[in-house]
This record gives C-alpha cells, structure tokens and sequence, in this order.
C-alpha cells in the first residue's frame, strides 16, 4: 500500500449504525484507509461481522460497542466507553437512523418519539458529549440527513422532519463549532441500495420503484470518507433530487403537484 491508501492511519473515526448500510459501508472503506475504528450499533452479531472485516483491511485494533441510539442512558455508557479508550476522535460519523413509510395517522405514537430518539436527539447528544475529543484534532462531524429533509412525499411525514431537524441542527452547529476548529457536513442522500428499506418500506417494493434513480451505496460510501477533514458543507445526492430541491422553494405548487404525484411511490 502507498501513504495514499492509508491517509486515515492513526485517524480515529466514530461511526454509529455500522452494522448495515451506509455505516457498515463508511465503516469498511475508512479501514480500507487505515483508520483506527469505534463501532456502534444495536446488532451484535452483525457488529462483530464489520469488526472482523475492518481489522483485516485497516490492521489497527476496531471497537465495537453495542447501543441503541435511542437509549440516552446506553449512550451516555457508550460515550464514557470512547472517552476511557482515547483521547482524540479526528472524524464522528453519525449515519444511525431509520424511516417508517405508513400514513402519518397510522403510525403509533410509540413510533414516532422511537424516531426522534434515534434519528435526532440521539444524533445530538452523542455530537455534544464527543465535541471535546472533537475539539483535540480540529475534527470532522458528519451527520446523515437525507433528501427526504429537504423534499417531502406522502407517508414520509415523521421522517422527514426528522431529516429535516437534521439538517437545521448541521447548519446551527456548522457555525457553532467552526471557531473551534471542527468541519460539520451534512450527507442528503436520496434512495440508496441498503437494507433500510426492509423496516420504512414494509413491503411495498418502494426501492424497486424508483431503482433508476437509487444510490449504490459502496460508491456514496467512497464519495463520503473521501471529504473526510475537508471543509465541504453538504453532499447532495443524486443530482437530479438537489436541482429538485433547490427549485422547489421557487414555485411551491409544482413542487407539491410533483412530489404528491411522481413521488408518491411508497
């Protein structure tokens, strides 16, 4: 391997949901680079999985610390694990979350405070708790908010304004912490390839529906790790979905008309 294959050696990266998806993905390719890895997430088995696969890619020691983001008590647990292991965390990686694609009058109440917990407010605080460790090497925070954030559908309702939370926390903190030092982007992903899909979709072949416009999500995983440490405000994917949400706001009722039309395919 030459130095470029390995610019995140002696990097800590922090990555929660890493057992699937686009966590488990950032996870593979930031080891593929060297970095020394925290793991979190609820799925053990699947966990040890990831954990195996990057010690074989990376050579350095990867930990793994089961937690439901949803748990403020397991995380503050999960914090104070990091904190006992190291000093520095160089890039934080908050890509836990999940959708439940049902009309907003079906799904139950339980449901919705379980998706603000993980998706929001267990996002913020293990951001606040890990900003000191942040602050050590002028890191990076990378928070997962989503296209659905930014254009809304039907049956997306609780989920988006959780993405959409997201995306206004990003841009507050982003302004917050840079006199720290700290570089804050925000991934607005569309539709990507993971397995998401098998809890939000509960069946209705939504990702078949829209396969053409679907992200393959080793690509995105690249895409992201690659700005890790550089000062990029947010990634949004695919094109088609940012130049939509850009012009959205500028004529509303097609905006509407649209999404309750073309993008109604839950």
């Amino acid at each position: 391997m030459t130095d470029s294959d390995l610019a995140l050696r002696h990097k800590v990266v922090v990555i929660t949901g890493a057992s699937s998806g686009m966590g488990r993905d950032i996870a593979l390719e930031a080891a593929s680079r060297g970095a020394r890895l925290f793991l979190l997430a609820r799925r053990v088995p699947e966990l040890m999985e990831v954990k195996a696969q990057c010690e074989r890619l990376s050579h350095e020691t990867t930990t793994v610390i089961p937690v439901d983001l949803g748990d403020l008590d397991a995380l503050e647990a999960a914090v104070a694990e990091i904190r006992a292991a190291t000093r520095q965390v160089d890039v934080l990686v908050n890509a836990a979350g999940f959708g439940d694609f049902e009309s907003f009058t079906d799904i139950p109440v339980a449901r919705i405070e379980q998706m603000f917990r993980v998706n929001v407010l267990g996002l913020m605080i293990l951001t606040r708790e890990l900003v000191p460790l942040l602050v050590n090497t002028r890191g990076h925070i990378i928070n997962f908010g989503s296209m659905a954030g930014k254009i809304q559908t039907p049956k997306s309702a609780v989920y988006a304004a959780t993405k959409a939370a997201v995306i206004a926390f990003s841009n507050s903190l982003r302004l917050e912490v840079k006199p720290l030092g700290i570089k804050v982007t925000t991934i607005n992903p569309g539709p990507v390839k993971t397995d998401f899909f098998a809890t939000a979709d509960q069946g209705n072949q939504y990702l078949a529906k829209i396969a053409w416009l679907a992200l393959d999500s080793e690509r995105l995983a690249q895409r992201i790790v690659g700005v890790f440490g550089r000062d990029v405000r947010e990634i949004n994917t695919p094109w088609i979905m940012e130049v939509a949400a850009r012009i959205y706001p500028l004529v509303p009722h097609l905006g509407d008309f649209l999404a309750s039309t073309l993008g109604n395919q839950k």
